[in-house]
């Protein structure tokens, strides 16, 4: 007996549909590095990436779980919608899947174009690498677990890292969980394993908009030692810096791509303007 069908499927030519031709002939086009740096351990940082530019983020020298926050840089309320985006793409993503906004914009936010952990696939426990089945850790969620003050969980890596950009601790939303490997077990409940990332994996995107974007490099490093319960143990020794370099395609590469616009409902959620009042 086969699966389900998802339940989020659009007509054909739709909005799901995703031209691979053009997003496979831009990783082999012509392209000139416009900005590169390291995001050390335990901490986090926020930079732009240029609509029709390309961002990549590796593993420098070892497997490092990193927890990516994406904005609208011109509008910061336009930002990653975990939940749809586990809906209309898939609860782990991959090469050619998109993350989507929230609403009332819902467009896509970017477009993956590489992903060099796509030959890990799903393992014996279901696990699968870069999830939005979980969010960011956060030092309120391990006070209550271990009665212990932490201020350099992903919420606060990112809350630090979004100051300079005029952001604060309430735009911090759920995020993508970039090399994390993770998936539910028989009981329904969250599970993460150890990054299978090597030195040099990466995962690159396609900016649709200009993006505002916030990585944190997790505290715990590529998660193979557990955080809380009774095993846990400071995991500094399985800590390692993510690499982030943006790339500009040459012209010619973008020939035939727009900018997605913003959802195209026209409606007013069932509510009546004013009379003679304009829509």
């Amino acid at each position: 007996m086969g699966s389900p069908e998802p339940a989020y499927r659009a007509n054909a030519g739709g909005a799901l549909e995703v031209d691979r031709t053009f997003y496979a002939r831009l990783t082999e086009a012509d392209r000139v590095r416009v900005d590169a740096f390291e995001i050390p351990i335990r901490s986090g940082r926020a930079w732009t990436v240029p609509r029709g530019h390309l961002c990549r983020l590796l593993t420098v020298d070892g497997p490092q779980v990193g927890d990516l926050n994406v904005w609208n840089a011109a509008d910061p309320r336009e930002r990653l919608w975990a939940a749809r985006t586990r809906q209309l793409q898939r609860a782990h993503v991959s090469t050619f899947d998109r993350l989507w906004s929230t609403l009332p914009f819902l467009r896509p936010l970017l477009t993956i174009t590489v992903d060099t952990l796509a030959r890990y696939g799903s393992d014996a426990d279901g696990g699968r690498v870069h999830d939005l089945l979980g969010t960011r850790c956060d030092p309120y969620v391990n006070r209550m677990l271990t009665g212990e003050d932490a201020d350099h969980h992903c919420h606060s890596n990112l809350v630090r890292a979004v100051l300079p950009h005029g952001l604060t601790e309430f735009d911090v939303h759920d995020v993508l969980n970039v090399f994390q490997c993770t998936g539910l077990n028989d009981e329904d409940r969250y599970f993460m394993k150890a990054s299978p990332a090597r030195p040099g994996d990466f995962l690159e995107f396609f900016a649709e908009v200009d993006l505002l974007c916030a990585l944190s490099t997790c505290p715990g490093g590529d998660l193979s030692v557990p955080l809380w319960g009774p095993d846990a143990r400071d995991p500094i020794d399985v800590c390692h810096p993510i690499g982030v370099e943006v790339y500009r395609p040459e012209p010619g590469a973008l020939a035939g791509w727009t900018p997605p616009g913003r959802a195209a409902y026209g409606g007013m959620h069932g509510l009546r303007a004013a009379e003679g009042s304009e829509r």
